[in-house]
């Protein structure tokens, strides 16, 4: 936060010793926003759950279209890994939750997690 002092002035009285101006300070804040953090939504190759029913997934949690989904899943059964999108801590968090909740009632193995950006 950056403080900028601004000089005031106000006049003395009821001391007995008269009118007179005394100085004071009064420091003025200006809040610096910061950016939030950003995370990384990945998911993690493993070898049972299908293929579909990932593209599902980054269909139905993170709004890909057929195309993309299908590259990101096979990215992810290529190399291991694959980024679905990048939020705020909350979303991804939320997100994560959404599809390991939504994978394990279809009793599937696969991992969803975050990193920091």
């Amino acid at each position: 936060m950056i403080a900028r002092p601004v000089v005031m002035q106000n006049e003395k009285d009821g001391d007995g010793n008269g009118p007179g101006r005394s100085t004071s300070v009064i420091t003025r804040t200006k809040p610096k926003t910061k950016k939030p953090n950003l995370y990384r939504v990945l998911l993690l190759n493993d070898d049972y759950t299908p293929m579909e029913f990932v593209i599902h997934i980054l269909e139905r949690f993170f709004q890909k279209d057929r195309e993309a989904a299908t590259r990101i899943m096979l990215h992810v059964h290529n190399h291991g890994v694959g980024e679905c999108g990048i939020y705020t801590y909350e979303v991804a968090e939320t997100k994560v939750s959404q599809v390991m909740d939504f994978a394990r009632q279809h009793q599937h193995p696969l991992q969803c997690v975050m990193e920091k950006k």
